[in-house]
């Protein structure tokens, strides 16, 4: 199966459909199954007269000194393959020149304070640079809608944010985070995990799913269900840790970089007797890769 690839933007405009309805689903390449997922929900969005485009860059502003940009993977030709198996209609893949064609951009969007905890704290700038690339992709691409992945949950409610606060005319759809057979989160940076490393990874989805169990309470018809008090958010987060406690002391270990229970509006601390839905947010690293994961919570009703 063979689909059109653009890689400037007068191309991009030569495939224009006036009319139909357009989702843009933005990546830095390395496609798999989540990014497949992004492109299906966009596909069902829009039906099937409406188009669906992918972007494939790495956005050099949103990495860090000593991160992963040289090494980061690309995959075009399988990109093109999975998108278009994918159902999209089109690739978008620019180069640096193309985007950036003075060099490193003067005017930039800011996060502003809510891009500066967690993920924000640990990579400086890189929200920023994530916004930015954003907001030109969307100027390039004109879209309709604009599918992102909750795994990445604080780039998500910025991005959303960012939508609300500067009235861009698009609709931000969230997809659910895609999860290999064994729970690790799906991500372009799983192929740098050896296999040891891998059995270590897993316990960020493991914690996560402790914190979730215990919040969710006991099964209807279990004993002592009507005896047991609701979760706190403090006993959630403890029980995540005392998961990423064990993983550190696996080999090779577990290096927790936060663990945080947070409102995922804003990503403001979630403390006490909250009720109401949480995120539960971690980062760790294990050997060179640094990997994020999350999980929604409601405490004082339902899970």
């Amino acid at each position: 199966m063979t689909i059109p690839l653009a890689h400037r933007a007068k191309e991009l405009r030569a495939h224009h459909r006036p009319g139909a309805t357009r989702a843009v689903v933005m990546t830095m390449g390395a496609l798999h199954e989540g990014h497949a997922a992004g492109i299906r929900a966009a596909r069902e969005r829009v039906g099937p007269t409406g188009q669906v485009l992918v972007t494939v860059y790495v956005n050099p502003l949103q990495f860090g000194a000593g991160e992963d940009f040289d090494r980061y993977p690309r995959t075009l030709d399988h990109d093109l393959e999975v998108a278009a198996a994918a159902g999209a209609d089109l690739v978008f893949a620019p180069s640096d020149a193309e985007m950036y064609p003075s060099g490193r951009p003067r005017v930039t969007i800011a996060a502003g304070p809510m891009g500066e905890v967690l993920e924000g704290a640990s990579r400086p700038g890189h929200f920023d640079g994530m916004l930015t690339v954003v907001a030109k992709l969307l100027h390039l691409t004109e879209p309709d809608v604009a599918t992102f992945g909750e795994k990445d949950a604080q780039q998500l409610a910025l991005i959303r944010r960012m939508v609300g606060d500067l009235n861009f005319p698009v609709e931000i759809l969230a997809v659910p985070t895609v999860r290999e057979p064994d729970g690790l989160a799906k991500s372009s940076r799983n192929a740098y995990l050896s296999g040891p490393e891998r059995g270590t990874a897993l316990a960020l989805s493991r914690a996560l799913d402790a914190a979730r169990r215990l919040v969710a309470g006991p099964p209807p018809g279990a004993p002592g269900e009507a005896e047991a008090a609701p979760a706190t958010p403090a006993a959630a987060e403890a029980a995540a840790r005392a998961v990423l406690g064990e993983a550190a002391r696996l080999d090779p270990p577990l290096r927790l970089d936060y663990l945080a229970l947070v409102d995922p509006a804003d990503f403001t601390p979630v403390s006490g007797a909250f009720a109401g839905e949480a995120l539960l947010a971690v980062a760790a690293r294990v050997g060179t890769t640094r990997l994020i994961d999350n999980v929604r919570l409601r405490f004082g009703g339902a899970a």
